[in-house]
């Protein structure tokens, strides 16, 4: 068997809030410099194109009604004409893509926060659509079915990812795992208005290193952050959008290597690019001690079934054949 080495990059930065074409530019241009730095792997923020609905948390329902119009005008689909040059990014530079989308359903009302696998090769070998939107979210996101959790083969090594607090759920965790998962992709949004007494950083390394730590494996953690762009927009709206949206330890990105531990320097609020070398053997040894997916697990007494049907939302029936 052959266990991969590359160079892997993660990104935090904030999109280019509501506008899909130059936050893609915005995404090529990391693209290109991870490339420039040998990165065969790079990973986006959850939503990055083109921005999460803060407005869920800063405003009344009634409020924020017109922000979800412009969101989902700035939603997209897979096919969409103006992702094409992010494929083309991937395939020209030789690196595979994560990131996450506001993808456009088919109904006006439909909107999916949804990861994209993007391969070396400029073709979406998968697409993630989270489970379950977490909490204000549900006023924005239609929730995604089992048929996305799945782990991708690449030429890097198998990849499963889940976006923010999805990364929680310890079932849909686990059927990655099962699936055969060495590198996770976790990515999130900053959130500056968890409690007080919350530390959004902290609990995003501690989701990441529980996953690397009963799975062993990498998970590569990337997470927006919050533009001065962001806050102007909603100030009209929100006069002290500073005061709600402004504050430290909201936002961690880095690497968690297959022993649970931080590999280098990560992010916390501050932009930018940052990179780690992968090596997919040291997976094995720690799977001596504590192999949940084989010989640590008594499957005698549990039994994971996991539905992957996708959703079907209406089955013509012609009577008149009968």
């Amino acid at each position: 068997m052959e266990f991969k080495q590359f160079k892997a990059a993660t990104v935090q930065t904030s999109p280019v809030f509501l506008n899909v074409e130059k936050t893609i530019d915005k995404a090529v241009s990391f693209i290109k410099e991870a490339h420039q730095n040998g990165t065969k792997l790079i990973a986006f923020p959850e939503v990055f194109i083109a921005g999460y609905p803060y407005w869920n948390w800063i405003m009344t329902p009634v409020q924020g009604s017109k922000w979800y119009e412009e969101l989902y005008k700035n939603s997209v689909a897979v096919t969409d004409a103006s992702m094409q040059k992010l494929y083309k990014a991937a395939k020209d530079f030789d690196i595979h893509i994560v990131i996450g989308i506001n993808e456009r359903g088919e109904s006006y009302g439909e909107i999916y926060n949804t990861n994209l696998i993007i391969d070396n090769n400029g073709n979406v070998i998968g697409k993630h659509r989270k489970l379950v939107p977490t909490w204000a979210e549900k006023l924005t996101w239609t929730s995604g079915d089992g048929s996305s959790l799945k782990v991708y083969d690449t030429e890097v090594g198998p990849i499963g990812t889940l976006a923010c607090g999805e990364n929680t759920n310890t079932l849909a965790r686990f059927t990655l795992l099962s699936q055969g998962e060495l590198i996770h992709i976790a990515n999130y949004i900053s959130l500056p208005v968890a409690p007080p007494d919350y530390d959004m950083a902290e609990a995003i390394k501690i989701r990441a290193a529980a996953h690397s730590f009963e799975g062993k494996l990498f998970t590569i953690v990337s997470c927006s952050t919050i533009s001065q762009e962001i806050k102007d927009a909603l100030r009209a709206d929100v006069p002290n959008v500073d005061e709600l949206l402004d504050r430290k330890s909201s936002a961690f990105s880095g690497f968690i290597g297959p022993n649970g531990a931080v590999i280098g320097k990560p992010l916390i609020d501050e932009e930018g690019i940052i990179y780690a070398d992968i090596d997919l053997a040291k997976c094995i040894q720690p799977k001596q001690m504590h192999d949940i997916l084989g010989h640590y697990n008594r499957f005698d007494i549990f039994d994971l079934r996991v539905n992957i049907a996708p959703t079907k939302k209406i089955t013509f029936i012609d009577d008149s054949e009968k």
